[in-house]
Formats: C-alpha cells, structure tokens, sequence
C-alpha cells in the first residue's frame, strides 16, 4: 500500500498517518508559489515564473539551510589573481533527462538569451554578477559575443567581471542551464509543456495542470548530481498555500504542513504545543525618505522620528510572533550583521523631540501633515504591514505631536512613487536576492533604489564589495552603514517572522532548526525538497 504525505504551506499534521516503516512510494501534497506564469523556466522569468523552476533545473551552487554555500553543478571554482576572472569546473555525468549531456554551453546560452531578450531580472547579473558588458549588452550597445562569459569546452565556465566580485559564487547560485538542443527546436516552448520541459535537477515535470499552475513532480532517473530527490512524488498545488486553506487542511488530517497568520498562532498553540517552527525571513522593513523634499531634507526631522520608533514594544505587544525588532540594514544572522550598529538603534523619546526642537518644530509645532505610502501586498509583510503604520502613526503623533496618514497602493504604483519622488515618506520592504552584504548596501550605492547620494559611502562599498578578505569586507560594511546611520537615510523598523505548524511524524534536515534556531522551510527550496523524509 503507497504511503501518503502530504504537505500545505510547506509541509505538515499530525494525525494523518501511522508511523509504520516508509514505503517505496512516497507522496508529498506541497504549496507552491502563487504564480501565474507561462514558462517553468528561471532563466527567461524570474517575477512570473510559473511553478518551482528551480526544484528541476540544477544552479551552479546552492545555500544549505545555514546559509552556507555548496557545490552543486560546478564541483569547483577559482579566481584569478587579478580577481576579474572566475573558472567554474562541472561534474562529470551531469545529464538531462532525456538522457542528453549537460554541458557548460547549456549555462552560456542561457545567459546569452537571458541578456538579449528583456530578462525581469537583468539587473542582478549587472549588479551583483558584475558581468563584463552586462549593460551595454542588455542594452543594446554591444554585442552578445562580447559577453564576459564562455564554455572553453563542456565542462569549464568562464565569467570575466568587470570589477572583483569575491562573492560570485554564491550569486551564481541562481544560475541555472535551458537545455539549447531543445530550444532550438521549439524555442521558449520548451519550458511551457511537459512533453519537452527537460530537467536537470532532482525532480522533472510528470503532468501539469495549466488552470492553476498545479503540477506534479518525480524523481529525476538521470540525475547524478548532489542533493538526490528524497522522495519519489512531489504534489505541488499553489492554491494551498494560504493558511485560511491550509491549517483547515491540517485539522482535517489532510497536510502536514501549514503555514500560520496571526490569528491562528494562539489556537494552534493549544492544539499542538511544540509544533510551531519559525521561520526569519532575511528581509527588513524599513522607512525611508525623498531627501531632497521638505521637511525630509532635514537630518535633525529624520533623526527625531528614528528616536522615536520603540521597535521593542512594536514587536512584543503589536507585531508578536510575526516580527523581531529591526535594529539595523541587515537581520540577524545574515553575512555582516553587527552588534555595534544594532546597538545605536533605542528608543529615546527625549532625544526625539530634541532633535524635532532643533529642526524648528518644537513639539510638532509648524510641521507639516505627511503622508506615507505603503505598498499592498500578502505574505508575511501583507500581515505586518497595516498594524505596524498604525502603531508608528500613533507613536509620533505622542512623542513628536506630528501627523501621519496612511496611504496603501497597488506595487507597481508604490515603486514608481519611490523612483520618481510623487511623496516624500515610505515603507519601504526588501529581502535579499541573495546571501551576500553587498545585496542590501546596494540598493543605496550611487543612487540605487533611494536616490541616495554619499561619495563616502559609496567609496566604502565599492571597496568592501571588491575585498577578497572578509574580515576587511565586513569592517567596510559597517563604516558604510555607519554612514547611513549618521545620515539618518533610513530607519528600519522590523524583520518579519513566518510562523508554520509541522506535523510530529515529518522529520529529515530540511525540517531541523538552523544554526539560527529557526527553520527556513521552503524558503530554499530545492535544499528543502530534497532533504524531508517521513518516520
């Protein structure tokens, strides 16, 4: 008889099944992404994606659950003196699943297509891969030959950057290859049926059901690399993933696995004592200003409402259990973070005012009605955000005397409000893109995502981000974001928190705490589906 396990949200119950020993054939029902994307192919659409691309196609290297980076297709690297070249060496055997080799050529060419054809997720090979001639590429001004990357034969990469990039490996984690000998007979197809949607990774596509992106996934018969499939049958069905469908799924011994909002945590504590796992996500919410626009302009404003953000009180009373306190650019755990800067970052309210005095607004006195703009979302900031404004609104109201109104608007409207200067006060959401300090002090280098210009905080950054020693690299970071300090550029606010329910009998790596103490289900996904298992 097949054992069945299925998972919601991510994973979990337990009363589904018994603990007898593990048959040959094993099931998991899982969420998927919310997508509604044509393509199951990273490398052509990273924001529209459709399905778990990266669960069948096999990266460069990849992050463990502690973050730490492994080899995966490219079983070595190294870097040239000069620090501007990379080889990257692939496993022997490495092969499709129709039985085709995989081939260094395979990584070119979906570089190659990526940068020549409108790829939503460019910037990320210009920025942090730092390919030579990435922009002039993308942008038409060269040509594709001219590219910092080749294949001198099947098993070697090359990648020239245009400045040292000692983290290359790791941002080459989302590196992964289309298969060319199928593309070139049906072109960007391939990756929309199952007849031709080849895999290189662990699971390959077994049938698809295109009205809601649901799909089933099996064991790679080819696959030889690292991280082999764990179970035989993955069910991936991105309608439960919410946790209005996934906890009832739970109770009804039907999931293993739930994803949590807030209003569930303090029943489900109740009813399964010891089977919440948590889950903090490396993102920051942070609020953020037009500096060129009155009354932001002014360091001592900023300064005043940096004071006056009990981060403590948010995350213990409001926010409890769905966010710790954001005390600096970077979360806790994530490459960098520093006790210096969090420690800067108190609530003192008589420091506030002061400040708010020396702008020219004793007590509030004269300033302005403002206006923060926050953007309308779901996941984990969609559960933070609302309760989290309303609290700051009251807080500055009662420490400042100033006035905040709340004003929520679709993304893409929010973005162009930030990148155009339609308001002057955000809340301004990031999570990483991957594992590396220079990602977050990016998006304040030379303008970046804020507008933000600082000849010496660029200086620090382009220093550190080009230091092979990351001793040196991390004392850079935090004089860069010392800088930002002092500026009162930002003022994080909170780093969110996903909370799950697992059931007793799922068990394997992937569903163990981390070095962090928590546990970063689903969050990578391919370590994730290939270490679970079943008592």
């Amino acid at each position: 008889m097949r054992r069945l396990l299925k998972i919601v949200g991510a994973l979990a119950t337990a009363t589904l099944l018994s603990t007898a020993p593990l048959k040959a054939d094993t099931t998991v029902y899982s969420a998927g992404d919310s997508t509604s994307g044509t393509y199951m192919d990273y490398m052509k659409t990273v924001y529209a994606r459709a399905g778990n691309p990266e669960v069948i196609q096999i990266p460069l290297t990849s992050f463990d659950k502690n973050f730490d980076l492994n080899a995966l297709a490219a079983e070595s690297w190294s870097q040239s003196k000069d620090g501007l070249t990379w080889t990257f060496k692939l496993r022997a055997g490495l092969v499709w699943s129709d039985g085709v080799p995989l081939t260094a050529g395979d990584y070119i060419f979906a570089m190659q297509r990526a940068a020549t054809t409108g790829y939503d997720f460019a910037w990320y090979w210009g920025y942090a891969g730092g390919i030579k001639n990435w922009d002039d590429v993308t942008k038409g001004k060269a040509d594709v030959s001219t590219l910092g990357i080749s294949a001198p034969d099947d098993h070697t990469i090359v990648v020239t950057t245009s400045a040292p990039k000692p983290y290359l490996p790791g941002v080459v984690s989302l590196w992964y290859p289309v298969p060319k000998h199928v593309w070139d007979k049906v072109g960007d197809e391939w990756a929309a049926n199952v007849d031709t949607l080849v895999a290189s990774g662990p699971y390959m596509v077994q049938s698809w059901e295109k009205s809601n992106n649901s799909m089933t996934l099996v064991k790679n018969p080819t696959y030889t690399g690292p991280w082999p499939a764990s179970v035989d049958k993955l069910v991936i069905d991105p309608s439960l993933g919410a946790p209005e469908v996934g906890l009832p799924a739970f109770m009804a011994g039907e999931a293993d696995f739930s994803y949590l909002n807030a209003g569930q945590i303090p029943f489900v504590e109740k009813q399964f004592p010891g089977q919440i796992t948590k889950n903090a996500v490396f993102a920051t919410s942070y609020i953020s200003f037009d500096l060129k626009s009155a009354p932001f302009d002014n360091v001592n404003v900023r300064k005043a409402l940096q004071y006056a953000v009990n981060r403590d009180e948010l995350t213990s009373t409001v926010l409890k259990d769905l966010a710790i306190p954001g005390k600096s650019l970077l979360p806790p755990g994530y490459p960098g973070y520093n006790e210096h800067i969090t420690s800067q970052a108190v609530y003192d309210p008589e420091k506030a005012k002061k400040f708010m005095a020396d702008a020219g607004y004793p007590g509030g006195k004269g300033f302005p009605t403002i206006e923060i703009w926050y953007r309308d979302q779901g996941g984990y900031n969609g559960a933070i955000t609302a309760p989290m404004l309303q609290y700051l609104q009251q807080q500055w109201k009662d420490t400042l005397g100033i006035t905040m109104n709340l004003k929520v608007m679709p993304t893409k409207d929010w973005m162009d409000g930030l990148l155009n200067h339609k308001n002057n006060l955000f809340l301004s959401p990031y999570e990483y893109d991957y594992i590396d300090p220079s990602n977050f002090y990016g998006i304040f280098f030379n303008g970046g995502r804020h507008d933000y210009h600082n000849p010496a905080y660029d200086a620090l950054v382009s220093k550190a981000d080009a230091n092979p020693t990351w001793d040196e690299r991390e004392k850079l970071y935090e004089q860069a974001e010392q800088v930002l300090i002092d500026d009162a550029v930002i003022i994080p606010v909170v780093h969110p928190i996903t909370n799950a329910v697992v059931s007793k009998n799922l068990t394997g790596d992937g569903t163990t705490p981390n070095k962090l103490g928590f546990t970063p289900l689903r969050q990578l996904a391919l370590y994730f589906y290939t270490h679970i298992s079943k008592k």
